[in-house]
């Protein structure tokens, strides 16, 4: 089969969106009332188009509008294209209303359950139609999502060492304790010393968590080096093996509270408190974010 080179046309879309609707209301008048045009307009529009393709598309008669076998051609590939075209505006346009979409969230365990939970429930209840992604992970896997453009924005704990194209915001402060079960009750009441938790059993997140690397930076400028006898992968463990006396937790004093209520656990009390970390909303600064996760971060915040 012989190959035909096509003619390199700059043709108006406007055009095929008219052709489109004469055809499918079987009417230039019809068509030009649901495009909100004069019936003369969207005629003079037909006739461009034939005038640019150098053929006649359709036959006017007293029974309507018909197809010639040049514009039926046309009207088959035509009438897919700008209906695809048409979906996207109507998509894009559902995305902008909220009413359907996607966010990619990057969180870990504590920042989920003590912070970002009730406000999915809440932005879920008025947006149903956008679907929630969270990327479970520690702070440093969080940051490194949001590099690769994973995640549209992440929810972390302080320390970290945000990238320079990278935008911060604190929103809310946490405190964390050190726990201990009834095989320490001698510690009970008692004002330590941060130099006594040297040898005492420790349970810790892992090296790679914040929780982690914020104790170990807070007690080395003191001259304290911890020396773990267990490092887990999450807070609840932690308190789990606490609560089997396997030695002294560290955690975010939220994971320990309904234990402590009931008096299954103590916590440990120094001469001087740790300070407060935070929970910050990281996002790309040079990134636009979606309708959704704009509506999203605004609640947050």
């Amino acid at each position: 089969m012989p190959f035909v080179k096509s003619m390199s046309l700059n043709i108006n879309l406007e055009y095929y969106k008219v052709f489109y609707y004469v055809v499918k209301n079987g009417s230039i008048t019809k068509a030009a009332h649901q495009l909100n045009i004069s019936q003369p307009a969207a005629s003079q529009e037909i006739k461009q188009l034939e005038q640019a393709l150098s053929v006649q598309l359709l036959i006017r008669s007293s029974k309507g509008i018909q197809l010639t076998s040049e514009g039926e051609v046309l009207y088959n590939r035509v009438a897919p294209g700008l209906e695809s075209i048409f979906l996207g505006e109507q998509l894009v346009a559902e995305m902008q209303s909220l009413h359907s979409g996607e966010i990619r969230i990057g969180a870990s365990d504590m920042t989920l359950q003590f912070y970002l939970l009730p406000y999915l429930e809440k932005f879920h209840e008025h947006y149903p139609g956008i679907k929630v992604s969270v990327t479970n992970g520690p702070t440093p896997e969080t940051l490194e999502y949001m590099r690769q453009g994973k995640i549209d924005f992440g929810v972390v704990s302080t320390p970290f060492d945000p990238a320079d194209d990278m935008k911060m915001k604190p929103v809310k402060d946490i405190q964390d304790t050190f726990i201990a079960g009834p095989k320490f009750f001698q510690l009970k009441n008692r004002r330590l010393n941060f130099r006594e938790l040297e040898q005492l059993p420790l349970i810790c997140l892992e090296e790679n968590s914040s929780s982690r690397r914020y104790i170990n930076e807070f007690l080395s400028r003191q001259g304290i080096v911890l020396h773990p006898e267990f490092e887990l992968a999450t807070s609840d463990m932690i308190v789990q093996f606490t609560l089997r006396n396997l030695g002294i937790g560290y955690v975010m004093s939220e994971f320990a509270k309904p234990y402590i209520e009931q008096g299954l656990i103590f916590p440990l009390i120094f001469q001087s408190p740790l300070p407060k970390r935070q929970f910050c909303i990281v996002t790309a600064a040079r990134r636009r974010h979606s309708a959704a996760a704009e509506k999203l971060m605004h609640m947050l915040t």
